[in-house]
């Protein structure tokens, strides 16, 4: 019972999660709590705020505070046994951004054992709600960049990815203008993911190189802040940023606040966090050329190791590898993910996945021909502002509605024709697929994955992949602590569980999407240019 273990963290768009690791990656604890649910005092949807304008979304950063009070309270009632972890690392929804208030650092080093987080850190933030990867409302931000760096293929070559709305760097531009005031009064700029190490560090943590890549910020080859960026972007961050460590990083000892209120042993050391796609990168093992990941979460995302950076002035993103120092990450994600299926589920199937998974059965694999797009946000890939919905008959004429069994499967096979078209443009070609998040455990789904890439499909013995991976990191980074040098991760993941074969391709099926592809495009960008 005194073998050590690793914690991770997952604060992701919706809740809290922890997963606790053993020296061997056996799974030992999980605990989760839901944003909405557990703490409504809040009053978020899904946990967050929409703007009237319909662009702007926010999550109030003290709900990030509060839930990690109620997690480690929970931890403790159920008998976690803090004293034997060894290292810490997080993993947080990619691109929100967190405003220390002036003072906060003194704050932070001074938390007292005897009352909350929450309590002590109500006041610590200059701007109260935090900007996160849902909204899209800088447009005129991410212009004004590309205009200053010399146009969007300047900035992806500079950072890994164009301008993009949700990107902390544009973000900040916004609130800087928007809200100078809380913006001057602002000592620390962090990501979500860094801002979970603050909390168990008590000190400020640098933000790690892949995280970092999601900020329009970071010079991608050199995992620097690009001063051309930082100082197109807002004056004075600079001086907010603080530094950017490798992922891998030991970025502090345990805050004695942890070892007085929890139990947590004083020489526990936290690891740099990551963001939550990189997390899942960790959490999967993604290694080889070939192997890609599918997460089904409140975004979807389609995502590869890469061993050369090829960005894209029109879509994805290359980030920094967090388990790889040499290495990069491809990524192409959605906004409209597990909440737009969950919309159709509710008008088409009465909210039942059980009559959703029904109709997927009862209707031919490509739909007869028929393509459907669903906006219930703004989309990011491809980008389109306007929410609403597109579909299309066999012969590529504009429809009203479909039946609503094949409305279903319409927004199933529309979203992997779609991940399938944007993944091959910049370079990710699936031999296997891994899928993870909460849509993973369909089967309906991973069928239709399977049969449009004509790749076997598996899953993880655990759905949780972004704090498994903080969980993995945790233990790597604390081995390189302890080795004192770069240990491959490789070797940590020699013992983690095997994968479950979960669909194999009807490569019929396939011959049906290919042929869907070549239309699936040109209607794509036939929405594309109704939208503007």
């Amino acid at each position: 019972m005194s073998s050590p273990l690793f914690l991770g963290l997952d604060s992701s768009t919706q809740s809290l999660k922890a997963t606790a690791v053993d020296a061997e990656l056996n799974v030992v604890f999980e605990l989760a709590l839901n944003f909405e649910k557990d703490l409504p005092q809040f009053n978020t949807t899904a946990g967050v705020h929409h703007g009237e304008d319909g662009l702007t979304v926010t999550s109030p950063t003290l709900l990030w505070v509060a839930a990690m009070d109620l997690l480690l309270g929970r931890m403790k009632e159920a008998g976690f046994e803090f004293g034997r972890v060894k290292a810490i690392s997080g993993s947080g929804q990619q691109h929100g951004s967190v405003y220390w208030k002036k003072g906060a650092s003194g704050i932070l080093r001074n938390l007292a054992p005897a009352e909350s987080l929450e309590s002590q850190l109500a006041d610590a933030f200059a701007i109260a709600d935090s900007p996160i990867w849902m909204d899209s409302s800088t447009s005129a931000q991410c212009k004004a960049l590309e205009e200053k760096l010399g146009g969007p293929q300047a900035v992806a070559d500079l950072t890994g990815s164009r301008a993009y709305e949700r990107f902390t760097g544009n973000q900040i531009a916004k609130v800087a203008v928007e809200k100078k005031e809380g913006y001057e009064n602002t000592e620390r700029i962090s990501l979500v993911s860094s801002f979970v190490a603050c909390l168990f560090t008590g000190a400020y943590a640098g933000i790690d190189y892949s995280d970092g890549a999601g900020m329009n910020l970071m010079d991608i080859r050199s995992k620097t802040w690009a001063p051309v960026a930082v100082e197109a972007t807002a004056p004075g961050l600079a001086d907010k940023l603080g530094e950017v460590v490798p992922s891998h990083a030991d970025v502090g000892g345990i805050h004695n606040y942890h070892v007085e209120r929890y139990g947590f042993d004083p020489s526990c050391r936290v690891i740099a966090c990551s963001g939550d796609n990189p997390c899942s990168l960790a959490g999967l093992g993604l290694r080889r050329a070939g192997e890609i990941a599918i997460s089904l979460g409140t975004s979807d995302t389609v995502f590869a190791a890469l061993s050369e950076p090829k960005p894209s002035a029109s879509e994805g993103h290359i980030f920094a590898n967090p388990i790889d120092p040499d290495g990069y990450m491809a990524l192409v994600c959605y906004k409209n993910g597990s909440m737009t299926r969950e919309d159709i589920r509710n008008r088409a199937a009465d909210g039942s996945w059980e009559k959703f998974d029904a109709a997927m059965a009862s209707t031919p694999k490509g739909n007869e021909g028929r393509i459907g797009f669903y906006r219930k946000e703004p989309e990011i890939t491809p980008p389109i502002l306007s929410t609403g919905e597109n579909r299309f008959d066999a012969h590529d004429a504009a429809v009203d509605s479909f039946p609503p069994e094949a409305e279903i499967r319409a927004v199933v096979e529309g979203q992997f024709l779609s991940m399938r078209l944007h993944g091959g443009n910049i370079g990710i070609e699936a031999q296997q697929i891994l899928a993870t998040g909460g849509a993973s455990a369909n089967k309906a789904i991973l069928q239709v994955i399977a049969d449009v890439f004509g790749v076997e499909v598996y899953t993880a013995a655990r759905p949780n992949s972004a704090s498994l991976g903080a969980a993995y990191r945790a233990l790597h980074g604390w081995r390189c602590v302890d080795e004192g040098k770069f240990v491959s991760f490789a070797e940590i993941m020699e013992s983690a569980p095997s994968f479950i074969l979960a669909a194999s391709p009807d490569m019929e099926a396939h011959e049906v999407y290919n042929s869907m592809l070549k239309r699936y495009a040109a209607l794509e960008v036939k929405v594309m240019a109704a939208a503007k």
